[in-house]
């Protein structure tokens, strides 16, 4: 099993959510807001990804990757991937709006080989289709064994209103059918939405159908569920079985902070829901594992072409 969507808190996460606190930073956020919030605090990045890499061996799972959750975060995972590279794979939040984006885009690809690039457009507030945008797109692409996450839908940061920080998002900037330019574009480029487009699947299931280099992301609890009225998480997997088959779902748990750790409700979830859709071993061991090892060994194919037909519930 491999799970394609954890966050690395580190000291310098603390650091930055810190600077925004309407009170001041604390003298040592990194001990500081852990501490408040009921965590474990971060040592170093190679203690945190001992302490990851403990908890992957809890749980039998065999790779992880790591996100760095804010912008200019990355030589925190990309220590911890240096440390672990037959277990982590390093993914960092980015900012293309920011300064000196295109420089530091470069860096964690080529020196810090991190790889894959997390996009959060409606936290930074721009559009798919921004020329900045695409120009991530465009690095990702030339650059093989690399792929874009895209933060799609409803985007909520839990952490920001446990201490008190605004969520200043804009929902209308991760729209998946903004993804069709770019996947058609690149369409070898691995292109990855997590939480199913997060409240947006309609959507996310066209855009998918009509450009397969784009895959989902199975994590959290999707509670976005509840905006569509009577639809479950169950009907979202067939659904996406059926109209993306097993070859570009991707097991993630979107696990966090200690002492949780490693949420392995998520996956128990998960795995029900498969068996009750009577989904073959072999689909899904690809959902829990193979299709992570496909993108990060630097094969792309999807394991499998076809569209899998599943049967109808019985009723009640």
């Amino acid at each position: 099993m491999n799970d394609v969507h954890c966050h690395f808190f580190s000291s310098r996460f603390f650091e930055v959510l810190a600077a925004g606190l309407p009170a001041g930073a604390p003298p040592d956020p990194a001990l500081a807001l852990p501490t408040q919030l009921g965590w474990e605090a971060p040592v170093s990045a190679e203690g945190l990804a001992e302490r990851w890499v403990a908890e992957l061996d809890r749980h039998e799972v065999r790779r992880a990757a790591l996100m760095a959750s804010v912008p200019g975060d990355e030589a925190s995972v990309a220590a911890a991937v240096a440390r672990y590279p037959d277990r982590l794979v390093g993914f960092f939040m980015f900012d293309p709006t920011a300064p000196e984006a295109s420089t530091r885009l470069a860096r964690a690809f080529d020196e810090q080989h991190l790889r894959g690039v997390c996009l959060f457009p409606a936290m930074h507030r721009y559009a798919l289709h921004d020329p900045r945008a695409l120009a991530v797109f465009e690095a990702a692409a030339a650059r093989p064994g690399t792929i874009v996450f895209v933060h799609c839908g409803a985007l909520s940061v839990g952490i920001r209103k446990k201490l008190g920080l605004p969520n200043r998002f804009e929902t209308r900037f991760g729209n998946p059918l903004d993804l069709q330019l770019a996947a058609s574009t690149w369409p070898s480029l691995p292109i990855l939405v997590p939480h199913f487009g997060a409240g947006l699947f309609r959507e996310a299931l066209m855009v998918a159908d009509l450009c397969p280099n784009i895959r989902f992301d199975t994590s959290s609890s999707n509670g976005w569920v509840r905006y569509t009225p009577g639809l479950t998480l169950t009907d979202v997997f067939r659904q996406a079985l059926q109209v993306v088959g097993p070859g570009r779902l991707v097991f993630g748990s979107d696990s966090s902070f200690f002492p949780r750790g490693w949420n392995r409700e998520i996956y128990e979830t998960q795995r029900g829901i498969l068996e009750e859709l009577k989904v073959s071993a072999a689909d899904r061991e690809w959902i829990f594992g193979g299709n992570f090892d496909r993108m990060f060994e630097g094969t792309i194919a999807s394991p499998s072409a076809r569209r899998t037909p599943l049967p109808t519930p019985a009723p009640g």
